[in-house]
């Protein structure tokens, strides 16, 4: 086997091992100010000790600079994490591994009714596994703003800051061009969805993932490990301490 096919069978391993997992469980309602929900794929959700999510190290940020905020979601993993300032990880998200942008818009309706609508989504990675499926772009673009749709419908003050993404590997994205090309219309594409999408009540914010990340931030092919998930909360809190009440 060539080096090529080599990375794009790892890529395919990665991508079936998280795609099939869904436990959703329902939750009552929350109803604290700044409740946030991580929204997308397998970056959000994570896979401890293999690789990571950004949510803890975001966590971290929050707990330490004072902010009252609750995570919510109808998922928590079952990853073991430290507790930080005597307080025990708020683990609950919105995130599953391998699920395409229709999937997300698909289940969005239903994970909200059983949480709340969020005051706060962070929308992270739009469309990146319909790229690693070679999926039709202009249908991701169209599910991305329908999700955005659905999240302002439910709540028309939510702030959505939603990714600019950060790459894949670079041996991956050599491996496959249209990778590469793709996250980088996506990356661009992000500015116009948020410039379209904000309303006089409802902030869409894009947030550059890409500009300043590297292999050396990356566990696998596509994912995050200690570094990456600190990288990534780092880039939301900037933002969110704008945006928190």
């Amino acid at each position: 086997m060539n080096i090529k096919l080599k990375i794009l069978a790892i890529g395919v391993s990665l991508l079936l091992l998280n795609s099939c997992d869904d436990d959703s469980t329902s939750e009552p309602p929350s109803n604290p100010i700044n409740k946030i929900m991580a929204l997308g794929a397998s970056r959000v959700e994570g896979d401890r000790p293999e690789f990571e999510s950004f949510r803890y190290e975001l966590w971290k940020d929050l707990i330490e600079n004072g902010w009252t905020f609750d995570f919510i979601g109808t998922r928590s993993d079952e990853a073991s994490y430290p507790a930080f300032n005597n307080n025990n990880f708020d683990n609950d998200h919105e995130g599953r591994g391998g699920w395409t942008s229709g999937q997300i818009l698909g289940g969005l309706n239903d994970w909200l009714a059983q949480t709340g609508p969020p005051d706060i989504v962070l929308f992270s990675s739009p469309g990146g596994n319909d790229i690693l499926e070679g999926l039709d772009y202009d249908q991701g673009i169209s599910n991305i703003n329908a999700i955005i749709d659905v999240l302002q419908a439910k709540n028309p003050n939510v702030t959505i800051i939603i990714e600019q993404p950060a790459q894949f590997t670079s041996a991956l994205m050599i491996a496959v061009p249209a990778y590469a090309d793709a996250l980088e219309r996506v990356q661009q594409e992000v500015v116009t969805i948020a410039t379209e999408q904000s309303t006089a009540s409802s902030r869409v914010i894009p947030v550059d993932m890409y500009t300043g990340f590297s292999d050396s931030l990356m566990a696998d092919l596509v994912h995050y490990n200690d570094a990456g998930a600190e990288f990534i909360a780092t880039r939301y809190y900037n933002v969110l301490v704008n945006i928190l009440e």
